[in-house]
């Protein structure tokens, strides 16, 4: 059992004698239990005139009481004294005390018996000690005291049982009988029970009620029960009239039955403002299929199976949980402490922990609950504390008109000191909140469902925004409908009336037959007004249709292709910035892998509402972000002003959460206005995953030139689940490698269609990051060093800006704002680095082919010419020299033998010095042409570096049809500045016109520059030279095979 002391003030204290030392008196008031003794703080006697004194503390003790089988003793009592001492001095005195009985067990409400009865604070007269302190003191309230003690003042207690034995439940008990011996006693019952119960004496709930109808009707008597008996308000009690003097700011409640009946009463005094969340960021946001109430009563009724069963799974112990109390606040509110010990994960041990639970709205509908948590054990815990804010909002937003309840919990760190490790503290506040919630996601979806749950697919999502959208005339009146419009529409009907109605004047002044002047003053200011008015009437219809006409809306556009579809739905925004007329015409222009989306515009709103669908055409492969601008019209011809922008980033929200999302948006004018544009994003992939991947990994071999095999089911599934990605993305090849920053940092380097990551394990310090493809603007192969231990390096350059989440891993950040992450110690560097640029580069041009290709579908497909080529190639303008012609008495099918990848191909290649050489089959890129992939080493007479050579080659018939084309785009890998170009070489075999079958070879060679260099003559002259005479030695060598196996 519990007994909870509230000391809240006294009066009538005897009065500091005067001339005794210098200095102020303090007071304070000492409580003892058995030997359990505390005691208040020490304040400043107020002077009430006289020789009386009062003093006021307003605090609280709680002490165990009873038996170990949890009942009370029935000779328990427990003292209250108050003492005073000057400041500064040393010594003490006791005024007065008062002894109490501590109320038996039996007074305790029976299991599942809920007893209200209680009594406001109530004053008890002090008696003085007595002299020598020996047994039972003399004007003690004991029931057979001395009657005839001196008064030394009054004070206002409260105190209450709390039973563990009876569920929980509070019985708040009055004086015991054996007071009313003290024939002295004033008895002050207070009539006016409204006014203490608002000031915070008495909470407002059926159990106050009881005990003040109790109080009034039955002062005078016993109550007497059964097995329970409970003496009622005697003699010596007077209640408090002016609570808020001294009354307590809390007030216990039960836990069961109250807690509904408290925020019951919390719904009428519930403020209409619905809190902001906390400036840290949400941390848990979703929808559940649940009544508000019913979520609210789930999350914070006391003894909940959910709590219980979250305390399981996240290993607390340890739980203590305080009742709910009123707290006194404006308007009071209910508030909780929880105390416990918080189990051990992967960032912190365990640790004992305090949260502090506060109820600021609650109107039936809508609760909002602050939590404050302290964690004063770990590192610097008291510096700061973590504040959760828990909004349960309802809505009826589902198909069916389904109730239900959005859940969303922000975060903020609070610091109560100044420290330097602000920035790690926020760090891990935010890693260990993650993990928490996560456990707290996975057990409340086993209480309540999820409303992103039910089965709501994406036809069902976008059914009711496929209605006939509102007509140009509709817009045009919701447009029009203004007071500009509309006076100026009246004024020059007016006008027109008056010019029908009135008769022609005669000429005066300096008229003429055919020009009529104003013949007063009044005249012309008004043609001056109707003038004005008409110009901006004019300019609000031409602006009206320039926006229908030149910002054309693409919903309802079909998606085309068959692969990754992404569908956006634009639903609507909230508070866009004004622009400086006062007035804004937003659109939306999203953009995904090269391809953008327009919506239509919204003509003098900042709470726009779009509903419209927009699809992009099938993607080869599943695009990482979409890219979101709002801008502001202001005709065809002008500078269009952003009002906002923003990312979505596939890889970092799920599915769930993509079919209906709000996006805050970034830049000065949004971030001002909070504004927010409400999406809802599909991406799905028409082909199936594995059809998807196996086609994806085929293109990369093509690009890379070595097998790439498909990863098993169950290491994709470790990959996703190590850096929290899709189920989509799928891993393509991870390396043993070293990042380099000031230590090295042995890892893994994970690569995959959308991301490079790394993930490292040091003595259980772990080390992980992504980037995305889209972000790298650069890949170096750097040089042997002594800091690399002698093997080379790869270094990402990732562009300005891009990639910050991953900047714990960077190397190093230039002034531009560019990250640069290094990684070395490759187990096989040339097969890593050759897998990394080659994907690198294909993901960098994916953009500009994909716009290029579009445009080649709108040629004519039977035509083959090199403009086709190039756009297949990415050549662009590359210059072309011819450096070599040969004529060889062969015929042109014959010698084009040496590019058909048959055995004459292999014998030719290995005798110019090309070790390893494979090749793979002609395919046909498009009609007309046909492709092919290559990849050779150097020998060490080509290049003294080796090097590795990965081409790719294009055959299609010559333009006069009288001989074939190969044109031969050449990277080099493992070279000095082999990232800085790559080399174009072009055969043309053609037919001659002598009767003798032979043909005549053109070689021509050129250079398409990545990056400038002051060496870039000298290396264009030695490739020019070395390659173009291997191009020559290939055909000789060629010719004289043939020429041989014929002569055979």
């Amino acid at each position: 059992m519990r007994l909870y002391v509230y000391v809240l003030e006294a009066r009538g204290l005897p009065a500091p004698r005067r001339g005794r030392g210098g200095g102020g008196v303090l007071f304070y008031a000492k409580v003892t239990v058995g030997k359990q003794r505390f005691r208040t703080r020490a304040v400043e006697a107020a002077e009430l005139g006289g020789a009386a004194a009062a003093a006021a503390w307003n605090e609280e003790f709680v002490f165990a009481v009873g038996a170990a089988d949890g009942a009370a003793g029935d000779e328990e009592e427990f003292e209250v004294a108050v003492a005073r001492r000057r400041r500064g001095g040393s010594g003490r005195e006791v005024v007065g005390t008062v002894r109490l009985p501590v109320p038996p067990a039996t007074a305790a409400a029976a299991p599942g018996e809920r007893r209200w009865r209680s009594v406001p604070p109530t004053w008890f007269t002090l008696r003085l000690p007595p002299e020598g302190g020996g047994g039972r003191r003399k004007g003690v309230v004991d029931g057979g005291g001395d009657e005839t003690a001196a008064d030394c003042g009054k004070i206002l207690l409260s105190f209450s049982l709390y039973g563990e034995n009876n569920d929980n439940s509070v019985v708040h008990m009055s004086p015991s009988s054996s007071s009313r011996s003290y024939t002295d006693a004033e008895v002050e019952r207070s009539l006016d029970m409204e006014h203490s119960s608002s000031n915070g004496g008495v909470v407002d709930s059926p159990r106050s009620h009881d005990t003040e109808r109790t109080s009034l009707d039955n002062s005078d008597h016993f109550i007497h029960e059964d097995s329970n008996s409970i003496t009622e308000v005697d003699d010596l009690a007077e209640t408090s009239t002016a609570t808020a003097n001294g009354a307590s700011d809390t007030e216990h409640m039960a836990p069961d039955a109250s807690f509904e009946e408290a925020t019951e009463i919390m719904k009428s005094r519930s403020t209409p403002e619905m809190p902001e969340d906390l400036d840290g960021s949400i941390i848990f946001e979703h929808t559940y299929l649940v009544e508000s109430k019913e979520l609210n009563h789930l999350l914070f009724r006391p003894d909940s199976q959910f709590l219980k069963d979250l305390r399981e799974l996240q290993g607390t112990m340890d739980y203590e949980e305080q009742p709910w109390t009123w707290k006194s606040m404006d308007p009071p509110s209910l508030t909780r402490t929880c105390q416990y010990t918080k189990g051990a994960s992967k960032f912190m041990k365990a640790v004992k922990t305090s949260e502090e639970q506060t109820y600021l709205k609650a109107d039936g509908k809508n609760f909002v609950i602050m939590t404050r948590v302290r964690t004063p054990e770990v590192p610097f815990g008291n510096c700061f504390a973590v504040v959760l804010l828990y909004k349960i909002i309802h809505s009826t937003g589902l198909s069916g008109g389904e109730e239900s309840a959005h859940l969303t919990v922000s975060y903020n760190v609070e610091f109560l000191q100044s420290t330097m490790m602000r920035s790690m503290i926020e760090g891990c506040v935010r890693d260990g909140l993650k993990e928490n919630f996560e456990g707290f996601a996975e057990v409340l979806s086993r209480h309540v469902k999820m409303a992103d749950s039910v089965g709501m697919d994406k036809e069902q999502l976008l059914a009711p925004l496929q209605v006939e959208h509102q007509s140009d005339i509709r817009r045009a009146y919701k447009y029009f409908c203004n007071f500009t419009a509309i006076s100026t529409v009246l004024f020059a009907l007016y006008v027109l009336v008056h010019i029908f109605l009135s008769k022609p004047g005669p000429i005066m002044g300096l008229e003429f037959n055919g020009l009529d002047l104003p013949d007063s003053f009044g005249e012309l200011i008004t043609a001056g007004i109707l003038v004005l008015q008409l110009q901006r009437l004019l300019n609000m219809v031409a602006h009206f249709v320039e926006a229908r006409l030149e910002r054309g809306s693409d919903h309802g556009v079909k998606a085309n292709g068959d692969g990754w579809l992404l569908t956006v739905a634009l639903l609507e925004a909230t508070s866009l910035p004004p622009v400086s007329c006062g007035s804004v015409d937003p659109y939306v222009v999203f953009s995904c892998n090269g391809i953008t989306r327009t919506s239509s515009v919204q003509l003098q709103t900042q709470e726009p509402q779009w509903n419209e669908i927009m699809e992009f055409d099938a993607m080869e492969e599943p695009p990482a972000v979409l890219d979101v601008e709002v801008f502001n019209f202001d005709g065809p011809f002008d500078l269009a002003i952003s009002l906002g922008h923003a990312e979505i980033n596939f890889l970092k929200h799920t599915s769930v959460e993509l079919a209906d999302i709000w996006v805050p948006l970034e830049g000065k004018l949004a971030q001002t206005c909070q504004s927010r544009l409400h999406l809802r994003v599909f991406l799905e992939n028409t082909k199936g995953p594995e059809t998807s991947m196996r086609e994806y990994l085929s293109k990369m071999e093509k690009e890379v030139g070595k097998k790439l095999p498909v990863r098993s089911p169950h290491r994709n599934s470790t990959f996703q689940k190590l850096f929290n990605l899709p189920d989509e993305e799928f891993l393509i090849a991870d390396y043993a490698c070293s990042l380099k920053r000031n230590l090295p940092l042995q890892g893994r380097l994970f690569v995959s269609s959308r991301i490079v990551g790394f993930y490292a394990n040091l003595f259980g310090h772990k080390t992980k990051f992504f980037f995305l493809w889209e972000d790298v603007e650069e890949i170096e192969v750097l040089q042997p060093s002594f800091t690399t231990v002698g093997t080379p390096s790869l270094l990402f350059i990732l562009k300005s800006g891009r990639g910050l989440d991953a900047k714990s891993g960077a190397k190093s950040q230039d002034k531009e704002g560019r990250l640069k992450f290094q990684f070395h110690s490759f187990a096989s560097f040339s097969k890593a680095s050759r897998t990394i640029i080659g994907l690198w580069k294909t993901k960098s041009s994916a953009i500009e082919q994909r716009s290029k290709l579009e445009g080649d579908r709108e040629e004519d497909a039977s035509s083959v010419d090199l403009d086709a080529v190039q756009a297949v190639l990415s050549i662009g303008d590359v210059p072309l020299s011819k450096e070599y012609t040969l004529e060889h008495p062969i015929d042109a099918d014959v010698l084009m033998g040496v590019f058909d990848g048959g055995a004459l191909e292999t014998r030719t290649m290995s005798r110019v010095g090309c070790l390893d050489y494979s090749a793979t089959p002609w395919e046909a890129a498009r009609l007309g042409v046909l492709e092919r992939h290559v990849s050779y080493k150097f020998n060490r007479y080509m290049s003294i570096f080796g090097g590795e050579v990965v081409s790719t080659q294009l055959k299609f018939p010559a333009e006069d049809g009288g001989g074939w084309t190969i044109h031969d785009v050449v990277t080099l890998h493992n070279v000095p500045f082999g990232d800085y170009f790559r080399v174009h070489l072009r055969y043309n075999v053609q037919s001659a016109t002598s009767e003798a079958p032979s043909s005549r070879c053109e070689i021509l060679v050129g250079i398409e520059w990545f990056k400038s260099s002051k060496f870039q003559k000298r290396i264009a002259r030695n490739i020019c030279e070395k390659l173009a005479h291997r191009a020559k030695e290939v055909l000789e060598v060629a010719g004289k095979e043939i020429a041989s196996a014929v002569s055979g």
